[in-house]
């Protein structure tokens, strides 16, 4: 995707982004498909505690580990199989800015350009198909220890006999996280200072969400 310098966010921006959000689309490009398998799907980022030992500046590792299952009729294995490198793709706390909220002072608001503000994020890595039963049950239990309120109610995922035979699970090795904020990075305080104020205004959908980011990339509005 399209990233300006302005809009550029970090590895934690991306990683914190697409763990709040859990959903996502995950994308197996195959080899010489028409089109790539895309599919919608509920997943778990793992991150890895730093470690103490390794001296500063050493390759890093991973820099996160995807968890997530699907039924195994799913297309998408097919195409993974063909080619292991995957790409998971989040979008999240949007926010239609109308031309008028870009005016301040005298500026007419007629001629304001609207916009979109947006967050989204890309995980690029490596897939390994997990079809034994100890794995499907571990990332079931995972995702179900991050989502359930009370995850000892339910019965333990290895015990669901066949119909857990019917899922395989998946684990992405992150390797490169594309991050891209679009909050007005390439205005002033004011301009930004106005759309925040207007958000705040609006309280839509969505508006909450994107005005903390565009205050939280903007130190200059206190």
């Amino acid at each position: 995707m399209l990233i300006h310098p302005w809009d550029e966010g970090s590895t934690d921006d991306g990683l914190a982004l697409a763990a709040a959000h859990g959903f996502g689309h995950l994308i197996a490009a195959g080899r010489d498909r028409p089109v790539p398998v895309v599919v919608p799907t509920q997943f778990l980022i793992d991150r890895p505690d730093p470690d103490p030992d390794q001296p500063l500046g050493d390759a890093p590792g991973p820099a996160a580990t995807v968890l997530l299952h699907l039924a195994r009729p799913n297309p998408i294995w097919a195409a993974i199989a063909e080619n292991s490198t995957v790409l998971l793709a989040v979008a999240g706390d949007w926010a239609y800015i109308p031309g008028a909220w870009k005016a301040v002072g005298v500026e007419d608001p007629a001629w304001g350009i609207p916009t979109t503000y947006y967050a989204a994020v890309q995980l690029i890595g490596t897939a390994e198909v997990v079809d034994d039963d100890a794995g499907r049950a571990a990332i079931l239990r995972r995702q179900l220890a991050a989502l359930e309120t009370d995850v000892g109610a339910l019965v333990d995922p290895a015990e669901h006999g066949r119909r857990l035979a019917g899922i395989l699970g998946l684990r992405i090795t992150v390797g490169r996280v594309v991050t891209k904020l679009k909050y007005g990075g390439n205005v002033d305080a004011a301009h930004r200072g106005r759309i925040a104020d207007a958000l705040a205004d609006r309280a839509g959908p969505g508006d909450s969400a994107a005005r903390a980011t565009l205050l939280r990339r903007s130190p200059d509005l206190g």
